[in-house]
């Protein structure tokens, strides 16, 4: 079964008035290559799933489609 999280990626990224150049810079990439993540013709590497968790301040498990609250993770203590 394929994964859909690269609609949450765009859906996030537009609900910030973000560009994808401009999210793209952010995550120390080029345009290009978010361009794939985005479309679907690339997996998400861990490291670059982390980094649009922390941008947008929600879970990898939103982002991925595991849960649908975009709540971020609570901190442990």
């Amino acid at each position: 079964m394929r994964n859909n999280y690269y609609k949450r990626i765009r859906y996030l990224r537009e609900d910030h008035d973000l560009s994808q150049r401009a999210l793209a810079a952010k995550l120390g990439m080029k345009q290009a290559q978010y361009c794939r993540y985005e479309q679907g013709y690339r997996d998400i590497p861990t490291d670059v799933l982390i980094g649009i968790a922390d941008i947008f301040n929600t879970s990898t498990d939103y982002i991925l489609e595991r849960t649908d609250d975009p709540s971020p993770p609570r901190r442990r203590r």
